[in-house]
């Protein structure tokens, strides 16, 4: 969706293309975005829309152990980058499940020209390899799916990563989630923005000067 001249790959939940993503589509879309965000449940169901009960996210976390948390997810996001026009230069964002997502396509995907995370729970676990991009993490500091210790790893091992921390719980993003933090989620928007428009300014800037 969008027809901008920057590429954005948005990465869901554990619930699936919901509404809340597809709300955080459209809103990139509307800043400038060509949007492109893959359903990593379609492997083994499709249309999968979950809600934010405690049984959609039991359901949630079922579908994903089915499809696998890593491997088959990057296979998606790989074909998502492959399909923007190569000149097309390509960022990346993602939430929950897909803010570990996006850390891994920092490690593995250096087409990309930024990658943001929110509150990604599995990064921590996963610092052997160096980020391949500009990286920025948001963490909540009342996370209680993430602890704190480990958010604070990720900027000692590499401290060139912008890693944030907000006074909120974990999914803080998401208006249909409880843990929904307006200020939180408005600055986290803004530095997102900052980060993705400054990373695709240098980008074209490159191209221009390889041109010349």
């Amino acid at each position: 969706m969008g027809d901008g001249p920057r590429g954005l790959i948005v990465i869901q939940e554990i619930f699936g293309l919901n509404g809340h993503i597809r709300a955080v589509c459209d809103g990139f879309a509307e800043g400038g975005f060509r949007v492109v965000s893959p359903a990593l449940f379609d492997r083994v169901e499709r249309g999968v829309e979950l809600g934010y009960a405690p049984e959609d996210l039991k359901r949630g976390a079922e579908l994903a152990a089915q499809v696998g948390y890593f491997e088959a997810p990057m296979l998606d996001v790989r074909a998502c980058l492959e399909a923007f026009p190569v000149e097309m230069p390509v960022s990346l964002v993602g939430y929950c499940w897909g803010g570990t997502l996006a850390w891994l396509s920092a490690q593995l995907l250096p087409r990309l020209k930024a990658c943001v995370g929110y509150y990604g729970g599995h990064i921590a676990a996963l610092l052997e390899k160096p980020p391949l991009v500009p990286v920025m993490l948001h963490f909540a500091k009342h996370d209680q799916h993430i602890a704190i210790e480990g958010t604070r790893a990720i900027q000692q091992t590499y401290p060139q990563v912008q890693v944030f921390e907000y006074e909120a719980g974990h999914g803080f993003n998401c208006d249909q989630r409880a843990d929904y933090d307006a200020q939180a989620a408005v600055l986290a928007r803004r530095r997102t923005l900052g980060l993705l428009v400054e990373a695709h300014a240098s980008a074209a800037q490159h191209r221009r000067s390889t041109q010349a």
